[in-house]
């Protein structure tokens, strides 16, 4: 779930603690979610992989918070293509006093052909991939975009 390509344009010198909610596990009988430990995952990968931030920290040491909860992840049942929905709330707070930097709510599609899987059960968890990474992509570079 990690977006591909180079390191941020701008890189902030911050610490930052990322949060994630409205994930779900995929069961035995569900067709694929994202975690949040997954998705957490993802971000703390993409933002080193990208530079975004300085240094990622657990817990309440960090300079800024990152918090990113699924709102909708919309998934098709049957298709050759599966086109998946997904939004999610993106909040960049500063934590030293509580302000808000960023408040976004980003949308992205994530698309998976046959040519991508024959079998449905990996097209449908390919489409969920592809639908968070281009969110994390976006909301990374709404971030990068930002001065403070």
């Amino acid at each position: 779930m990690i977006p591909q390509g180079a390191a941020a344009s701008k890189s902030h010198p911050y610490s930052i603690n990322v949060q994630t909610s409205g994930g779900a596990e995929t069961g035995a009988m569900d067709s694929s979610n994202i975690s949040d430990a997954d998705l957490k995952a993802a971000l703390e990968d993409a933002i080193t992989q990208k530079r975004v931030f300085t240094k990622i920290v657990q817990g309440s040491d960090a300079d800024y918070e990152l918090s990113v909860r699924i709102i909708s992840l919309s998934k098709p049942i049957l298709g050759a293509t599966f086109t998946v929905d997904m939004e999610a709330a993106w909040t960049l707070t500063k934590i030293a006093d509580n302000s808000i930097v960023m408040r976004k709510a980003i949308k992205s599609i994530g698309r998976a052909t046959m040519g991508d899987a024959l079998v449905a059960v990996v097209r449908i968890r390919v489409a969920v991939e592809n639908a968070a990474r281009d969110n994390i992509d976006q909301g990374l570079k709404e971030i990068m975009a930002l001065n403070f």
